[in-house]
């Protein structure tokens, strides 16, 4: 059990989803909450499926938990007992406890009938639950942690969610002075995925202040082929079955519309990405503006990994002055990073990411929000509404979407000017095959490798012979193979320098099949 939970084949994960049924129960006795299931893959190909448990919170579960959920989708049938039992006395389930459990899937053809295995695994142990059918990942997300903050954070039904969004995305919108009848609008493309569903059932709520056009809305293409937010940003290049003009924004979401990338073309043609590093500037420049308006003191920060472009890094610190902290790759690591700021701001540069808002701080805001009349007051009102936008559960396509149309709408500006901030630094990524991913152990956030030997001083030899160069190297979380990331002042040195660093990989870290072989 990762970061994305247990995926695989569907036709594999009958017995899996019943168990993390089991598991659900037990962790909602534990915790007294009710807890949340998850059965999608994300940006996985469509015959694929798999689970996520949400913790209190709308967090992703506890680290010990998925130690727990792997011993139990790993068990033989006649050892669950066994294993159910060991759970319950090592974390002091009180089995008298009642439970709740939530559960909702994506639109893949799989998801139905996995949604009752989990359901059968609830009721089983006694469990109640409810079932929300088809929901985003981040909508469940947000329907948990609304169950278990006692209605403070929201209503836990779609409708709740789409006034509470909606109402802040048009309080924001409201204060931009039109000129004329310029209705802006935003292309999306929804990977075919539960996306376009759930944006078509908002859209009504907001249509005043933006035109959403949906493309690969699951009416003709196969769920993220070809389409969708991993597809983009992996490939370079627009999606298939979305007609773009010069200037137009676009963004894609992915399968289960947690993560969203922009991009549009040029006048000549030239495809442009905004990634997660790009929407993360955006977002923290814009709260950092509105902090010093409000003339509020506040503890910002950003947090970013390894894979974020150096060039957003330095902009953020040099020119925004707004503290940069790197964690590892994973989400996870993010939002609990994000949540020891007044503000934290994350984004993977894939475009999953949120802005998570202290209580305190939220609480202050409100407060100012109504009782100043003047500049400050009107900073305050803006930043109250942000906070409201954003899905502090998670990572949010829709959220982060609604987010982004208001900033460029309050701010004037164009796609192009967004992408002009600063100029990413040219990047190359690799993958190197090897006999044991466990040879090569990191530190620093995985920017320094400290075994083997002598790797990370080979690489900052190479990486001194070019300008504004870094390169790291890391072990995948799945299987044997070692993510090479370099960038440098120009494309031509970011690939030799990628290339350079896979073969000291592939020598010293025990390479397997064909020496990596040079792109350039």
């Amino acid at each position: 059990y990762g970061t994305a939970g247990f995926r695989t084949n569907a036709q594999h994960l009958d017995h899996i989803m019943f168990r993390m049924g089991l598991l659900a129960v037990l962790r909602s006795k534990q915790t007294r909450s009710t807890i949340g299931v998850m059965v999608t893959a994300s940006h996985n190909p469509e015959e694929d499926n798999g689970v996520k448990l949400v913790d209190p919170l709308g967090e992703m579960l506890a680290p010990s938990w998925e130690e727990h959920a792997t011993c139990l989708a790993s068990a033989e049938e006649q050892d669950v007992r066994q294993v159910l039992a060991a759970i319950v006395e090592k974390e002091a389930v009180d089995l008298t406890q009642t439970a709740f459990v939530v559960i909702a899937r994506d639109t893949r053809p799989s998801s139905e009938k996995l949604s009752q295995s989990v359901i059968d695994g609830v009721t089983v142990l006694g469990g109640q639950f409810h079932d929300y059918g088809l929901l985003t990942t981040p909508q469940l997300h947000y329907m948990v942690y609304c169950r278990n903050s006692g209605g403070r954070y929201g209503q836990a039904t779609v409708e709740g969610y789409c006034q509470k969004l909606s109402k802040a995305f048009v309080d924001l919108t409201n204060q931009v002075s039109c000129s004329g009848d310029v209705k802006r609008s935003v292309k999306v493309d929804c990977a075919n995925g539960i996306g376009a569903l759930k944006l078509r059932e908002m859209e009504h709520y907001f249509s005043r202040g933006l035109s959403v056009l949906l493309f690969n809305d699951g009416t003709q293409g196969r769920l993220n082929h070809l389409c969708g937010a991993d597809f983009v940003k992996s490939q370079q290049k627009p999606p298939q079955g979305i007609e773009m003009k010069s200037g137009e924004r676009c963004c894609s979401f992915d399968g289960d519309a947690d993560r969203i990338v922009y991009y549009y073309c040029d006048a000549d043609g030239h495809f442009h990405l905004i990634d997660g590093d790009k929407i993360a500037t955006l977002i923290s420049s814009f709260l950092k503006e509105l902090l010093l308006e409000i003339g509020e003191s506040v503890n910002l920060g950003v947090v970013q990994t390894a894979y974020a472009n150096g060039s957003s890094t330095r902009y953020l610190e040099e020119v925004m002055k707004v503290p940069v902290y790197c964690t590892k790759t994973g989400v996870k690591h993010l939002h609990h990073k994000a949540q020891e700021f007044d503000i934290g701001v994350y984004f993977e540069a894939n475009g999953h990411g949120t802005a998570l808002f202290s209580e305190a701080v939220e609480v202050k805001i409100k407060r100012l929000a109504q009782e100043l009349d003047d500049g400050k007051g009107k900073a305050a009102r803006t930043l109250a509404s942000i906070i409201d936008l954003f899905n502090q559960a998670a990572g949010d396509a829709i959220s982060d979407m609604l987010v982004i149309e208001a900033i460029l709408a309050l701010k004037g500006l164009t796609v192009q000017q967004w992408d002009a901030i600063y100029v990413d630094l040219p990047n190359r990524q690799l993958k190197v095959k090897v006999a044991d991913r466990r040879v090569i152990s990191t530190t620093d956030a995985e920017r320094q490798a400290v075994t083997p030997p002598g790797l990370q001083e080979a690489i900052n030899d190479l990486v001194k012979k070019y300008t504004l160069a870094r390169a790291f190297v890391r072990p995948s979380g799945t299987e044997d193979i070692v993510r090479v990331y370099a960038e440098a002042n120009s494309q031509e040195s970011a690939d030799r320098l990628a290339y350079e660093v896979s073969l000291l990989v592939f020598q010293l870290a025990g390479g397997i099949g064909e020496r990596p072989q040079p792109t350039f």
